[in-house]
């Protein structure tokens, strides 16, 4: 896909984006969360035609994607990479690795010897 057809979608898509804006507008008035909206809005209006004027360098793969090659280490504290995805599951952690804990902030759950 050519670099102009790729700015023409994403022109396509402020455009859209210009009319969602002016609708929020016209429903919820000038309140501060759509004037934040607007300013971003613009902040992508400037963005986007800076854009149009640079010409288009090397392809790269956007940071924070996965890749299907190992990614290099940085030799952090952790090594692991310097941009390296890490998922966290939705599922619950097993009960019995918290037995003992304490609640910060609840105070110590001490075993009583009543």
């Amino acid at each position: 896909m050519s670099s102009t057809t790729e700015l023409g979608e994403v022109l396509r898509a402020l455009a859209q984006l210009r009319t969602g804006v002016d609708g929020l507008y016209a429903r919820y008035g000038d309140i501060p969360v759509v004037r934040r909206i607007e300013n971003d809005f613009q902040r992508l209006e400037i963005d986007v035609s800076e854009l149009s004027t640079t010409a288009p360098g090397p392809p790269r793969q956007r940071s924070g994607t996965r890749s299907t090659t190992p990614p290099e280490t940085t030799g952090g504290r952790s090594g692991q990479a310097e941009h390296e995805v890490v998922e966290i599951p939705d599922t619950p952690y097993e009960p019995s690795w918290w037995r003992g804990a304490d609640d910060e902030g609840l105070g110590g759950q001490a075993a009583r010897d009543d």
